[in-house]
């Protein structure tokens, strides 16, 4: 009888909570610079993670999910995005889908140049990323959240109607982090995810050329896509590495040289090495170095998993 009483108990609990999962859960909230606009890592692998836009994009969420799956790590990845958007889009238009179920975890970011309209204003990012906090902390308390500071832009650095013109190419993202840092300390959130910082890392390294506009260098990564403003697949490969690795902990050079997705993306063995440890470098701090096995010089045997 005791039993019977504590399953029918647990099972009455399950019924009244809708909307829980039994794993923990990720949710990226942004626009083009997480959907992956300008590559092929937009519908990347879409149905592995749920886009609560019904849109079908995999994007940056996508290459999470897939870099877990390799790692052991079992999470449900989920994403709402809007292209051109800050976060005062999704609190004007997107509470009741966020909100529909609690989360473990969310990733968000703001608007690129930190507000269309104003341009290097951090004011608007520092106001909405704080509203939001508070409503995902209210529909989930306990929840874990991050803010993602983005990329410095070529077409807002190189061409004379750039908001950063005549600055080097690191600057924007240096603001943009210090920005982000501001929102951060307001919302009470503890950690930055520096995914514009390692764009400059791998810049400042040799790995990446920092001009798209006079051409790339031999040998060199180009981290934009075709109009110097979204990144290409070497770039939201990085941008995902790094929150792979703030965000779960691990370090992202234990995916290795044959990590799936960089595989099927078209990356060399060379560039998803010469990535990793870009992000772990950016990342710093302790990382839990669990590798995935990997059959040597081998294709790599999960690339065609599909979950």
């Amino acid at each position: 009888m005791r039993m019977t009483s504590t399953l029918v108990a647990g099972l009455l609990l399950a019924l009244a909570a809708p909307g829980t999962t039994a794993g923990p859960s990720v949710l990226f909230i942004g626009n083009s610079f997480l959907f992956g606009d300008g590559s092929a890592v937009r519908f990347y692998r879409a149905d592995t993670v749920t886009d609560l836009n019904h849109e079908g994009i995999g994007g940056v969420p996508a290459l999470f999910k897939s870099f877990a799956d390799q790692a052991g790590i079992d999470v449900e990845v989920s994403l709402e995005t809007r292209g051109g958007a800050g976060l005062d889009f999704h609190l004007a238009n997107k509470l009741e889908v966020i909100g529909r179920r609690p989360w473990s975890k969310v990733v968000m970011h703001g608007y690129s140049t930190l507000d269309a309209d104003k341009p290097r204003d951090p004011a608007k990012l520092v106001a909405t990323a704080k509203q939001m906090a508070d409503f995902l902390r209210d529909r989930s308390p306990g929840v874990e959240l991050y803010l993602m500071a983005t990329w410095s832009r070529a077409d807002q650095t190189y061409p004379a109607t750039g908001a950063w013109v005549g600055q080097p190419i690191d600057a924007m993202a240096r603001d943009v982090r210090a920005a982000y840092d501001q929102a951060a300390a307001n919302a009470g959130i503890k950690r930055v995810i520096p995914v514009g910082e390692a764009f400059s890392r791998a810049i400042q390294t040799g790995i990446a050329d920092s001009n798209p506009y006079d051409g790339i260098d031999a040998g060199k990564i180009n981290l934009w896509t075709y109009d110097h403003y979204h990144a290409s697949t070497h770039g939201y490969y990085l941008e995902a590495l790094v929150i792979f690795g703030v965000v779960t902990g691990r370090d992202p050079r234990a995916l290795g040289e044959a990590e799936c997705s960089g595989f099927e993306l078209g990356l060399s063995r060379r560039e998803v090495t010469a990535l990793q440890q870009i992000a772990f470098d950016q990342i710093g701090g302790p990382l839990t170095p669990e590798p995935v096995a990997h059959a040597k010089g081998a294709k790599p045997a999960r690339c065609s998993v599909r979950k």
